[in-house]
């Protein structure tokens, strides 16, 4: 993975430029904090849409049409934001050289981002540990 990494960031690179670090964010399904609100959002909006259109079709077809953006929107919401976001972290490289940080993303087209480091302001990196990680630092420190 780092060697394609580094292949996909290298062609973005200056003639005397090296490249010191690459890397890809997190892949697969992420949860964030927001998403606890999202979920059950999310799940009543569908679940309301897809009410609406089995009400609406014993009735008049024209109301059931009405339906549609809405269940469209709802499946959006329950799945196809997750599937979007792990496939813009999949297509998503970082790269460090000597002078500045290349950002490459995109899923159908792709962006090129190119910040100078000598003209960034505070950089600040901020983890969260896991459960396991907390665990094991515990154990290192006794």
């Amino acid at each position: 993975m780092r060697g394609d990494t580094q292949s996909e960031l290298r062609q973005h690179l200056d003639n005397k430029e090296t490249l010191l670090w690459a890397g890809q964010p997190k892949k697969g399904v992420i949860f964030r904090t927001a998403d606890i609100f999202l979920i059950p959002f999310s799940l009543l909006w569908f679940g309301f849409a897809i009410f609406w259109m089995f009400m609406a079709s014993q009735g008049s077809w024209i109301f059931a049409l009405f339906g549609i953006p809405f269940v469209i929107v709802g499946l959006i919401f329950v799945f196809g934001r997750f599937i979007i976001d792990a496939k813009q972290r999949e297509n998503t490289y970082y790269g460090l050289t000597e002078d500045r940080i290349i950002i490459k993303s995109g899923v159908f087209s792709k962006s090129i981002k190119s910040l100078n480091i000598r003209t960034l302001s505070d950089i600040e990196y901020t983890e969260k540990m896991t459960e396991v990680e907390l665990s094991l630092s515990d154990q290192r420190i006794q």
